[in-house]
């Protein structure tokens, strides 16, 4: 009997964009038979920056249900699907913070062989995409984590056209992601579970 796979879901999201694919991530693990956890990491900007942004606001406050990532949640997970926009072709400082507390685990030997696979949005067709997916597979590299990206395993990769996970123009926010981005997305996290139960069918066999 397979052992259940434990999916951390740990995103950061100003308009939604991302937080959009981190919910579908989360739905596809569930359907894949995974525990799963969706967290937000914290916010870093001052509140009168987010309030100047009408969508940035919007979100902040329809995503106040979503709980904050903690470490726990890194250490309880086999997946990690790690999410965040761009800011000059690399990951949002939201999120680096957090990946910046990590290090307790990673001293520990914890986060070895964890699966792991990232996604992004930018704001223009070449804002980043690639760079900021690669960058935040530099931390899985120092942990010693399993790195599973979508490639092209799955006809709609040939739609989406990012073999380093899924990713998004999303114009500031103003176009949201659509039916073969949400695709990408459920295949990514899919597969990612597909090679965690694998590795769980091995350590049980």
């Amino acid at each position: 009997m397979d052992a259940t796979v434990n999916v951390a879901v740990i995103y950061y999201s100003a308009t939604g964009t991302v937080f959009q694919l981190a919910k579908t991530a989360a739905t596809a693990a569930e359907k894949a038979g995974a525990q799963v956890r969706l967290r937000k990491v914290a916010e870093l900007a001052p509140e009168e920056a987010v309030a100047a942004n009408q969508g940035w606001a919007d979100n902040h406050s329809a995503t106040q249900h979503v709980a904050v990532a903690s470490l726990d949640d890194l250490d309880w997970a086999d997946v990690v699907l790690l999410g965040a926009p761009t800011r000059y072709g690399l990951p949002a400082a939201q999120i680096k913070q957090f990946l910046d507390t990590t290090g307790p685990l990673w001293g520990q030997g914890r986060l070895v062989n964890k699966v792991c696979s990232s996604f992004t949005s930018t704001a223009t067709a070449h804002g980043g995409q690639e760079s900021t997916i690669l960058a935040l597979n530099n931390t899985f590299y120092h942990w010693g984590a399993i790195i599973v990206p979508p490639g092209y395993a799955d006809p709609i990769q040939f739609q989406m056209g990012n073999p380093y996970g899924t990713s998004h123009v999303s114009r500031n926010g103003e176009i949201p992601p659509g039916d073969v981005e949400l695709a990408a997305m459920e295949f990514q996290t899919r597969r990612a579970v597909e090679v965690a139960q694998t590795l769980q069918r091995g350590r049980l066999s």
